[in-house]
């Protein structure tokens, strides 16, 4: 198949879901119904051409197709009297893209964050259950007691195909998945590799898609701005064996700039035009980054004012690390070290390595090798990630 049509079969899919299961109900039917319909174009398509209308070719599959496992299932259960309640429920399919309410559905507050996670890579991603296992290191068989669970509980909590009342509650809830996707293939928290590609660039397909559905609401479009002027940076993040390079090394010439202009673009227009929220405002530090010709040339004053105002929005202990890092390096390390001495108590942060790793570079740039040491040891043995491991490790060897 070729990466044309598979990026083809990849958009339609949740489009062809939407509709489904619109029309249906039965998510989890409707969803195995579209796998067919997926499955039979890749295999028809390349011989018999594209048709004229492949989204509704793949709807008229996958509503055949399910309606052959709905009556499967009831002459299982003999309940022969029942076929008209897997008529057709809703409205006949038109051109209207469900994928919004798909997302929205994935993301249902009933849900806890690594199911909503999983199902939307499902349900709106198109990946399979063992991709996502893979992508997220656990067995296939785990994976797929956790979606089912997730499909279960949508079930017993008689969720509905509809856009939800709290549409701006939930599409907080639909950012933040979107970015956890990106953020565990840009930074992973465990395993042999710092990134895995497939991941982030799905969380960035996720947010096209949603920039694509909301084109005017600026968090959406914040939020797109930030992922691509962070994964810009990727190819530069990553020495010849895996290791992991910290920014202010990086060979800023790996950056890719055509990611970096399509992110200054989108949020040097977004943030002019409604209320600030916290992605534009994270976008905006990251354009501040991208946009510098080298780490010294850093505007670190700005950075540090953009972290202030959105430690006025958000009480998120990595923003408030995050802070301390910008005032260390505007002002110099005392007074970073001092503002973490403030933090640092944070039940989640106490928990976390970088709250170590922050330490330890902030004693070294002061001059306390010793306790520099010490706190880079505590960070490694912190972090389940092994690249950051061996860095961690590496920094203490080297004091």
């Amino acid at each position: 198949m070729s990466a044309a049509l598979e990026e083809l079969l990849r958009e339609l899919a949740p489009q062809v879901l939407g509709a489904v299961v619109r029309r249906f109900g039965h998510f989890d039917t409707a969803e195995d119904a579209v796998q067919e319909a997926l499955f039979a174009a890749a295999q028809q398509w390349p011989v018999d051409g594209v048709p004229d209308s492949p989204r509704a070719w793949l709807i008229t599959v996958a509503s055949r197709r399910l309606t052959d496992l709905l009556r499967r299932e009831q002459a299982r259960q003999r309940r022969e009297d029942r076929v008209a309640h897997w008529a057709p429920q809703g409205e006949p399919v038109g051109d209207t893209d469900d994928t919004l309410v798909l997302l929205n559905l994935c993301c249902h507050p009933s849900l806890s964050p690594a199911s909503q996670i999983a199902l939307t890579l499902r349900a709106v991603g198109g990946l399979t259950t063992a991709e996502i296992a893979r992508a997220f290191l656990v067995p296939e068989a785990t994976m797929t007691r956790r979606i089912t669970r997730a499909k279960a509980t949508l079930q017993a909590g008689g969720a509905r195909f509809t856009m939800p009342a709290d549409r701006e509650e939930r599409l907080g809830a639909v950012l933040k998945v979107v970015y956890l996707i990106f953020n565990e293939g840009y930074a992973s928290t465990s395993g042999p590799s710092l990134q895995r590609v497939e991941l982030s660039a799905e969380g960035i397909r996720l947010a096209r898609m949603l920039y694509r559905l909301l084109p005017d609401d600026p968090e959406v479009a914040g939020l797109l701005a930030l992922l691509l002027l962070t994964d810009a940076r990727r190819p530069a993040r990553t020495g010849p064996l895996g290791e992991l390079v910290p920014m202010a090394e990086q060979d800023r010439t790996l950056w890719i700039p055509e990611l970096i202009r399509e992110g200054v673009e989108l949020i040097t227009a977004t943030l002019p035009r409604g209320p600030v929220g916290p992605y534009q405002l994270q976008a905006a530090i990251a354009a501040v980054h991208d946009e510098s010709p080298s780490a010294e040339e850093t505007d670190w004053p700005q950075i540090v004012a953009l972290y202030e105002v959105l430690l006025q929005l958000t009480d998120n202990p990595m923003v408030a690390l995050n802070h301390v890092v910008a005032v260390a390096m505007a002002h110099g390390p005392a007074e970073g070290l001092a503002l973490l001495s403030t933090i640092e108590q944070d039940e989640h942060l106490v928990k976390d390595h970088r709250l170590y790793a922050v330490r330890a570079h902030l004693l070294e740039l002061s001059g306390d090798k010793p306790a520099a040491r010490q706190a880079y040891e505590e960070a490694a043995r912190r972090t389940t990630s092994l690249p950051q491991q061996r860095y961690l490790n590496a920094r203490a060897n080297n004091l």
